[in-house]
């Protein structure tokens, strides 16, 4: 039976998770923790996965094969499905589900305003490697896609920040406290606005952190077996000077590290140091920094290796990287 990588997905209260679609089979999930060592090769070329719709997906009618660079593993006949039937194509108009207003905070002065269902609580924040947020209001998806608008032109704050910037801030992030100091004074000038719709209910300021959640910040994490298997424990929450990023996946290439972090889309590992057992503690300060877009990973048969072969010394990761970018100027606006 053939399994394909979707990626990562977030489930409230319960970590990331690396989702697998197979043909006539379904879709499945294998848990991540941090301190699990992931060793994997890419197998059977990249295709696309088809259409996401109404809990279920429906496979590419061209059967198309995709680059190994795109963060999207779908063609461009499916992805404009998608779009056509998304809530940001603004085609919804008669959804009868409530939405949620937020806003999220992604390192200092990286503040976006944007929505999502009351149904998926705060999935969306997680997927979008959100370090805080907080709700701003609550009603029917138009009102909601109207204050979404209102803020973004009196407040100056974005629908949307490029991923690469969030991964530039994320080893640098000022403390908690500080992170909530932001979002308490954005929210006050946001609800303090007058154009709010009337269908629209007003919600506090409830400051959630992500942090520990990600593991970007403190703690220690042991692996729970799950995935390609656990070498015993490592710190977690260190992340250093994040040092490269993979830039695609390509046929035969093997990504192999510890899991000591996660955020939206991005598995952050050390890679191994010296010959194995991977080394632990202190020496992993010592070892590159491997950032995983598990977006690359869509689409892709992941063939785990064995523990012999995870063992052996010539076994490194081979796919292309590329530095991860120094954070660009802070947005300008609210702050």
């Amino acid at each position: 039976m053939t399994w394909w990588c979707t990626g990562v997905r977030w489930r409230v209260g319960g970590g990331p998770v690396l989702g697998w679609y197979g043909e006539g089979k379904g879709e499945r999930e294998s848990p991540l923790a941090f301190g699990d060592v992931l060793a994997f090769r890419a197998v059977g070329g990249r295709r696309c996965l088809g259409v996401w719709r109404s809990g279920r997906r429906t496979p590419c009618p061209a059967g198309a094969v995709l680059s190994g660079r795109g963060t999207r593993a779908q063609c461009a006949e499916c992805a404009g499905i998608d779009r056509a039937h998304s809530v940001a194509a603004d085609t919804m108009a008669d959804d009868p589900r409530p939405y949620h207003v937020y806003l999220a905070w992604f390192g200092s002065g990286m503040v976006k305003v944007g929505i999502t269902g009351v149904g998926r609580g705060s999935a969306r924040l997680l997927e979008q490697g959100a370090v805080a947020f907080t709700w701003l209001g609550r009603g029917p998806l138009m009102a909601a896609r109207r204050t979404e608008e209102l803020l973004r032109s009196a407040l100056g704050v974005p629908d949307r920040i490029p991923y690469a910037q969030k991964r530039a801030v994320r080893a640098a992030l000022p403390p908690a406290g500080e992170r909530a100091a932001e979002l308490v004074t954005a929210h006050a000038t946001a609800v303090a606005l007058a154009g709010w719709p009337e269908s629209l209910e007003r919600l506090p300021c409830e400051v959630v952190d992500h942090a520990e959640v990600f593991g970007i910040e403190g703690g220690t994490g042991t692996g729970s077996g799950a995935g390609t298997g656990t070498e015993g424990a490592v710190e977690a929450g260190r992340l250093g000077g994040v040092g490269v990023v993979v830039s695609e996946l390509v046929e035969g290439g093997v990504v192999i590290g510890t899991l000591v972090a996660a955020a939206g889309p991005d598995l952050h590992l050390v890679e191994r140091t010296g010959p194995p057992p991977f080394e632990r503690s202190r020496a992993l300060g010592e070892a590159r920094r491997l950032v995983v877009d598990t977006r690359l990973l869509g689409g892709w048969q992941l063939e785990a290796l064995g523990k012999a072969e995870r063992a052996a010394a010539d076994v490194v990761s081979s796919v292309p990287v590329k530095p991860v970018k120094e954070a660009s100027a802070l947005q300008g606006g609210l702050f």
